[in-house]
């Protein structure tokens, strides 16, 4: 019994010191959706710079977070329900790294479009996106510290609003380009940057469905709702 006691204190050890590198890695990821969509909107390079400089650092500690996962299952061989927090980790850390690779992306968008003719009112929307994004990645990492499945499932519920500020935007980018050419490009960057937010959306709610999986031992089993997303190429994250 006493064995048994000490084997269960070490891994829930280990799994808080896990899930301490995953809200780290969550605080990371936050900052880089704001300060990506900041210096958008302001036209800051060396902002954009710092963004892009910084996603080293939380792809590495996806990596840390991936090794130390691992070590627990081999060391502790956890039982079906702690496989599946172990597991849910693993799953959160590349949800972030996903999302941080899209921060990246949208820097990298930012100091080419500096050199271009501001769109009015884009920067502004894509910032009010971003940050409707940065609060559902927020919520989703509280209701997994705090188990809260009716917070995960509102997490879920609320990428439709994102959808709706995507395809809004869509239309607006296409409306700057009908009325003139020159426009083009800038609004093709951009379009691609709201796209870049929007799947951000998706990776927050991905991580809300495994905050439910960890709660209930099941994943959401009802489709995602979605909003009417018009058909464009998805760009690829990390490039």
């Amino acid at each position: 019994m006493n064995r048994d006691k000490h084997i269960l204190s070490a891994f829930d050890r280990d799994l808080e010191s896990i899930q301490a590198e995953v809200i780290r890695m969550g605080g990371m990821v936050e900052a880089a959706i704001e300060e990506a969509a900041r210096a958008l909107e302001t036209r800051d390079e060396e902002l954009a710079e710092e963004v892009r400089r910084r996603d080293r650092a939380i792809d590495q500690l996806e990596v840390q977070v991936n090794e130390s996962a691992a070590r627990l299952i081999a060391l502790r061989a956890p039982t079906a329900t702690d496989l599946r927090l172990v597991l849910s980790v693993i799953k959160i850390a590349a949800a972030l790294e996903r999302v941080g690779d899209y921060a990246k992306n949208i820097a990298k968008r930012t100091n080419q479009l500096s050199q271009m003719p501001v769109i009015p009112g884009t920067g502004l929307a894509l910032r009010r996106m971003a940050s409707t994004v940065e609060g559902m990645l927020r919520d989703a990492l509280d209701s997994y510290v705090q188990r809260d499945a009716a917070l995960a499932a509102d997490v879920r519920a609320r990428d439709l609003e994102v959808d709706q500020m995507y395809n809004a935007l869509f239309r607006e980018f296409l409306t700057h380009m009908m009325e003139d050419p020159r426009n083009i490009t800038a609004c093709m960057h951009l379009h691609f940057i709201a796209k870049n937010v929007e799947r951000m959306g998706d990776h927050a709610t991905s991580i809300a469905e495994q905050v439910l999986y960890v709660v209930t031992g099941e994943l959401p089993d009802d489709p995602r709702p979605k909003g009417n997303s018009v058909l464009f190429v998805d760009p690829a994250p990390g490039g």
